[in-house]
This record gives C-alpha cells, sequence and structure tokens, in this order.
C-alpha cells in the first residue's frame, strides 16, 4: 500500500454509529498526513461529517434515488446510475476502503470503489466475500465505540486520543444562535433527546412530565426538546404538559448538535443526539433499556442508567409484552440524583 493511500470509510448509517466512529478519521490522519480521506455516507447523516476538520471529503450515497428506480422498474436507469457511481468513485484511486457497517449494501460500495484493499469490520449478510480482509468487533463492550478502538489497534493506528468528532459550520451556528435568542431569557437551557427508532428503547412519557419541571425547579434551567422530523406527533404528547421548548422536527441536524454543545445537560435515550452530546463532552445522563451500546463513556461528565434484567438487552427482540420493565423502573428521582452525582455538582 502506498506510504498515503487515498483511503474510504464506509459507514452509511446510522448517526449515533457514525459519531462513535468518527475518531477513525482522527487515528487516520495521524498515520497518513498526506492522505485523502472519504467517508461514504447516506444523505441523511452527512451532516455529521461534512465540517470535520480532518476529512477531505464526504461521499454521499443516493439511496433513494437508486431505491426509486428499482421499486419503478427502471432497471436500465438504475444500472447507468450505478455505473456512473462506481466511475465517479475509481477515479478517486482508493488504495484502502474499510468497511464500517459490515452488511451487504456497504459491503458492494466498499468494492464498487475499486480499492484494492478491502477490510470489513465484522463483515456479514456475505459481505465478507467482497472484502479481502475481515475483523472481528472486538474490545471492551462496555466502553464507548470499543468496536472501532478494536479496529484501530488492529490497523496500528495511534490510539492514544481517541475523540468522537462532530463538524458544525457557520450556516448551523447562525440558526443555533437565533433559536437561543428566541428563548427565555436566553439563559441556561438542558436538552432532552426522548426519540429513537423502536419504542422499546423510549423513556415512558410520564416520566418525561415529572422530570421536566424538576429541571426548572431544582436547577434553573430551561428545556429543550430536540428529535426529527418523524418524532413530531410523539413530542406533541410530551410537551402537552407544558414547561418546555419543543424544536422537534424544526432543526437542521448540525442546528441540533450546536445546540446540544451549547446546553448545560442533556438526558436523551439510546439516539444518535445523545451520542453528539458525550462527543462535545457535555453533562449526559443516558437512559439505556433494551438496547446497552456502552456503559462508560471516556468522559466524566457522562453518567449510563441502565437496570439489567434477566432478559436485558433485548434488542430488537422485546419479551415483556410492551411493559418495557428496564426503562420503567428507571424513575424521575433517579435521574434527578445522577444529575447532582455528575462532577461539579448539578449544571
Amino acid at each position: 500500500m502506498p506510504a498515503s493511500p487515498a483511503i474510504l470509510l464506509v459507514r452509511l448509517s446510522a448517526i449515533g454509529d457514525i459519531v462513535m466512529a468518527s475518531p477513525l478519521i482522527h487515528a487516520l490522519r495521524q498515520r497518513y498526513p498526506q492522505s485523502h480521506i472519504a467517508w461514504l455516507v447516506q444523505p441523511e447523516s452527512a451532516a455529521l461529517l461534512r465540517d470535520h476538520p480532518e476529512l477531505d471529503e464526504v461521499i454521499e450515497w443516493p439511496r433513494s434515488r437508486w431505491r426509486q428506480l428499482w421499486r419503478g422498474k427502471q432497471l436500465i436507469l438504475l444500472l447507468r446510475e450505478v455505473k456512473a457511481f462506481r466511475a465517479a468513485m475509481r477515479r478517486r484511486r482508493f488504495s484502502l476502503a474499510i468497511d464500517l457497517q459490515g452488511l451487504m449494501k456497504s459491503g458492494v460500495l466498499a468494492w464498487l470503489s475499486g480499492a484494492e484493499r478491502r477490510i470489513g469490520l465484522g463483515s456479514r449478510e456475505g459481505s465478507a466475500h467482497l472484502m479481502t480482509e475481515v475483523l472481528p468487533r472486538g474490545g471492551d463492550a462496555e466502553l464507548i465505540g470499543s468496536e472501532y478502538r478494536f479496529l484501530a489497534e488492529q490497523l496500528q493506528l495511534p490510539g492514544e486520543r481517541f475523540p468522537m468528532r462532530v463538524g458544525i459550520g457557520p450556516s448551523a451556528e447562525g440558526s443555533a444562535a437565533e433559536l437561543r435568542r428566541r428563548m427565555p431569557a436566553d439563559g441556561p437551557y438542558a436538552v432532552i433527546c426522548p426519540f429513537t427508532t423502536r419504542p422499546q428503547k423510549h423513556w415512558f412519557v410520564e416520566h418525561w412530565h415529572a422530570l421536566i419541571p424538576r429541571l426548572r425547579s431544582d436547577f434553573g434551567l430551561e428545556v429543550m426538546m430536540l428529535g426529527g422530523p418523524g418524532d413530531t406527533a410523539a413530542a406533541r404528547v410530551i410537551a402537552a404538559a407544558g414547561g418546555l421548548i419543543d424544536l422537534v422536527g424544526q432543526t437542521e441536524l448540525q442546528t441540533a448538535a450546536a445546540l446540544i454543545r451549547d446546553s448545560r445537560l442533556v438526558i436523551g435515550v439510546d439516539t444518535g443526539l445523545t451520542h453528539i452530546a458525550i462527543a462535545f463532552e457535555r453533562p449526559t445522563i443516558c437512559l439505556f433499556g433494551s438496547t446497552r451500546p456502552y456503559l462508560r463513556s471516556e468522559s466524566p461528565r457522562t453518567r449510563v442508567i441502565y437496570h439489567a434484567l434477566d432478559c436485558s438487552p433485548c434488542r430488537r427482540k422485546p419479551i415483556c409484552q410492551g411493559r418495557f420493565t428496564c426503562l420503567r423502573e428507571i424513575t424521575p428521582d433517579e435521574v434527578i440524583r445522577a444529575v447532582c452525582a455528575l462532577p461539579g455538582g448539578p449544571p
């Protein structure tokens, strides 16, 4: 492999996984300071990487367009666009492609890059056949981003510092500043992140209703709720009790990141926005139930609340008939105690 190889990282989604994999950019830059480093990602997550100072290029995979052509049975046009995409990738002359997702779709895209060396991380769904090497998902499962740390070790990349990083551009900075100015007295605020992809990862609405006024009365913090466009209906249920600023579905991803960065406290479930808070080393309380992506972060400002039951973690196959006891047993009082126990005391 050349001394300064052109390198492609492939992690198409989701927000939290991209944030936890982002330290590989720094590790690769330390090892290969003159290399061209690119990241292939789905458009909805591209903003996380677009303003990263050590990343040379963000390449967006036109997933929705290809799916549209497939469903419309426009197979000739789809083939042409795939060929054009492949040609554009190969003009970049990647020497190394690293498939961090390990799925067939990400493996195919790594293969289309034309990179002579293709490394798959825990490749499955048959994608191992498209790789020249496959490395296991190792490391300490209790530590945030452990599989990516382990990969860095296997590739002999510098690992003394493994900082997660999210880029924020000038436009997002301006949008976040304008939203903050609209807040009461433009004062200190907490962010809550209640939404994610599966109901078994959600905390209970009545718990949020009990917690939100405590954040105002106990700590003097306004409360801001963030989430994506698909979360607006659920957000209205939480917001119905009042006492918070509902920005769900109203911010671009980078703007949400900037609001999280400037907050005094973040409380969230296992969702990408919660992991972004840890990347910015904000005081963060993580509420985990059916999933437990980590128990420790490198930030002393993070506390994970997780009640392990005999069935934990059930991930995508809960057996509790919707009771979600592991999350129900996390009480608002326990969250308040965790906030008070953060280094330096309450925010």
